[in-house]
């Protein structure tokens, strides 16, 4: 089955137990799952430094936590993560003309 994005941040708020009114409990637990993924993904990169060798298996379950953590977030938020992105390619599009015209 494929899903969107939209999709899957709504199935993840689901599990998460998010509702449209997050208690600061909520956020900041979702906020610190962020943070404690992206250490992981931030883990295997530093390996790959270290010892020559990545373990993408692992990398890409960990990216797949972060995705999980950044919807449920979006989520409780109000945000449409399709939005988002768009947004932020915009906003990346936007920085890289600025930087090109220096």
């Amino acid at each position: 089955m494929v899903m969107t994005i939209d999709e899957y941040a709504a199935w993840a708020a689901t599990i998460a137990k998010v509702d449209e009114h997050p208690s600061n409990e909520r956020l900041s637990y979702l906020g610190l799952g962020l943070a404690g993924e992206a250490g992981e993904v931030a883990e295997h990169i530093k390996k790959l430094l270290r010892d020559d060798w990545l373990d993408k298996a692992g990398l890409v379950e960990e990216l797949g936590d972060v995705i999980y953590y950044w919807a449920c977030l979006c989520a409780a938020t109000g945000q449409q993560p399709s939005e988002l992105l768009k947004a932020s390619a915009a906003k990346i599009r936007r920085r890289i003309s600025e930087a090109a015209s220096r």
